[in-house]
């Protein structure tokens, strides 16, 4: 499971890039619950969300290496400079080179093989997020890619991950565990790509109820992709898009 001791190769932070920052955070804090304080011009005016005074995510202006509105999951790395050539060397391409956030840490972003976006985190004074796996927070997140076997090859070389796959009825669903991790580690799957769609990290959001956070989705202006469904030993989920199209979904986890 997700945790706040970082861990190489985990993921540790997670935002969404918005054309419009302030309908973001007004999307955002009313589903969620989040509270939202700006980092200040010096940083354009990038906004950390919290519950309780710790961070959950993040809210940036769009850029160009963002490409639109999206959420990016962040994967620990000790050395954002190294790891960039790594993934060069494996297939990956870079969206843009290793760069300090003053203060903060050192991060970059990538496309993997089959073009589903990430990012790296060097951590400075922030070290990640202040808490995950509790209602409004982060949960699980999954890749979702045409080739969910021949992309493993890929990340294993890159992070070192250890992937296992877990049946899951007729089928299974590959695990991601971080090189360093135990049986407990588990934090994040790999999904079948849905036909016409392009390749994507997809975060999950903890929540108390899904179907009220999918109405209450919906009324805020979000985009239902998939229903609730019920998930047996894991919870009850939904695939929203946020009023620009960033695609996330929402959990309410199993006991």
């Amino acid at each position: 499971m997700l945790t706040t001791h970082y861990l190489p190769g985990s993921p540790c932070w997670v935002d969404v890039s918005s054309p419009d920052v302030e309908t973001s955070i007004s999307f955002y804090t009313r589903l969620f619950g989040w509270d939202s304080i700006s980092l200040g011009p010096e940083h354009r005016q990038y906004r950390f969300c919290q519950v309780g005074g710790r961070t959950v995510a993040g809210i940036s202006p769009d850029s160009p290496a963002r490409g639109g509105a999206a959420w990016l999951i962040y994967f620990q790395a000790p050395d954002a400079d190294t790891i960039a050539k790594t993934i060069e060397q494996a297939g990956g391409t870079v969206l843009a080179a290793p760069f300090d956030i003053e203060g903060q840490g050192r991060m970059a972003m990538f496309a993997d093989p089959a073009g589903a976006s990430f990012a790296v985190w060097q951590p400075g004074a922030t070290k990640g997020l202040g808490l995950v796996t509790d209602a409004g927070s982060l949960g699980w997140v999954e890749l979702h890619t045409p080739d969910p076997a021949g992309i493993r090859a890929f990340y294993q070389s890159v992070f070192g991950w250890r992937v296992e796959d877990l049946p899951m009825g007729e089928t299974s669903y590959p695990v991601i565990s971080p090189a360093e991790g135990d049986e407990s580690s588990a934090v994040a799957g790999i999904a079948q790509l849905q036909a016409g769609d392009r390749p994507h990290w997809l975060p999950y959001f903890e929540v108390p109820d899904c179907d009220a956070t999918v109405a209450l989705g919906q009324q805020l202006g979000a985009t239902m992709r998939a229903p609730a469904m019920t998930t047996e030993g894991v919870g009850r989920l939904a695939f929203l898009a946020d009023p620009f199209g960033a695609r996330f979904a929402v959990i309410t986890s199993s006991a």
